[in-house]
């Protein structure tokens, strides 16, 4: 809106890259839903649909319908109440230049991208600094690894309750590998000898040291991604939102295991038995650094990338070259509902005229034959 009343052009960031079909409308970009999985449904039908499977990510298109009807209306009843004499508000999503997304196809299933969008996942990570004295040295004496274990910013360990604290404290005693959990208090009833608590840890840097074997997290896209920068496998305990989806992902992708907080299967035992396995099979790190080959094999870091193309959209007068036609198409028009109508109606005409036909003769060879007899 402002963009329009000062007459610059639109660059938008999505961090959770172009998934989202919310999105990939603003840009006309219209994902198949016979090959594309629904935000929704992206960790279940990933790996491919069958066609009811399909028939259930069709029915996702209502997303155009409930923007274009419900919201849409809404927002242009605010637009119109506070500021007056502006144009509808689908005018200015039609305006958007360009859309830097936050993903990585190392990371996600492709999907096609129209040329106004594009790819910075992993713009936020710079190269790792040098740790603290304390945590070099724990890291640098690790004989058989470390494990860090963070659940972010969102959900704090302190706030876990008691059966799930003891529990972890459980698990993390009968490890050979030192455990640098990020706990948000200054002490940790029970804390083994192998345990490092800290209420924030420098979560980039620590990644980058070889002996970190393995990262438990919930699975938020930002870590993945700093997972998957340094080639260290991730064991996700999904929570919340995208966190499931993209733990999923992560796991169709070989380099993590999944278990989701909330989950019935979520005690000791498992959770134990999970870990063992990704420190013990080396392919989850293998794949890991796999990912992380991909990751980094770019033409352009993906900061530069994206300077280059928001000072391409500022020379190029908001670059309308990059547009697609389908924004300025109708929704009958978009999905060709008037081709599938004409070549039905066609179809139909045609076999009402054969059905006809056959009738006709059929009925003259009848008289004809009752003219015969007659004689």
């Amino acid at each position: 809106m402002f963009a329009h009343i000062y007459g610059c052009p639109v660059a938008l960031f999505m961090s959770m890259g172009g998934v989202y079909p919310w999105i990939n409308q603003r840009v006309g970009n219209y994902l198949p839903t016979s090959s594309v999985p629904h935000f929704f449904m992206l960790g279940d039908f990933a790996q491919g649909m069958n066609f009811f499977q399909r028939i259930r990510n069709f029915l996702c298109i209502f997303d155009y319908f409930i923007t274009n009807l419900v919201v849409f209306p809404g927002n242009n009843a605010i637009i119109e109440e506070v500021y007056h004499n502006l144009p509808h508000v689908s005018t200015f999503h039609n305006n958007i230049s360009l859309v830097l997304l936050g993903q990585h196809s190392s990371l996600r299933q492709s999907i096609p991208l129209a040329p106004n969008m594009v790819e910075i996942g992993g713009f936020h990570i710079d190269p790792p600094k040098k740790l603290s004295n304390d945590l070099q040295e724990i890291l640098d004496n690790a004989r058989n690894g470390a494990i860090f274990f963070s659940m972010g910013s969102h959900l704090k360990s302190r706030n876990f309750s008691e059966e799930k604290r003891r529990m972890f404290l459980n698990i993390f005693k009968k490890l050979d590998q030192i455990v640098l959990w990020k706990f948000e208090d200054d002490d940790l009833p029970g804390k083994p000898d192998n345990v490092c608590i800290k209420k924030w840890f420098a979560q980039m840097d620590l990644l980058a040291h070889p002996n970190i074997r393995l990262f438990m997290i919930h699975g938020g896209y930002g870590s993945l991604q700093e997972a998957v920068y340094h080639g260290v496998p991730v064991l996700t305990i999904p929570v919340f939102a995208d966190q499931f989806n993209n733990a999923h992902l992560a796991v169709q992708l070989g380099y993590a295991l999944k278990l989701s907080y909330n989950d019935e299967n979520f005690h000791e035992d498992t959770l134990y038995s999970l870990i063992q396995e990704m420190i013990k099979n080396p392919q989850y790190r293998e794949n890991a650094k796999m990912r992380s080959r991909l990751f980094h094999d770019r033409p352009m870091k993906p900061l530069e990338t994206a300077i280059y193309w928001i000072e391409y959209v500022i020379r190029n007068k908001g670059a309308p070259d990059l547009k697609l036609a389908a924004l300025q198409l109708p929704f009958y028009q978009l999905y060709n509902l008037d081709i599938y109508l004409f070549f039905i109606v066609s179809i139909a005409k045609v076999y009402k005229t054969i059905i006809y036909l056959v009738w006709y003769l059929a009925n003259n060879t009848n008289n004809f034959h009752s003219k015969i007899k007659n004689r």
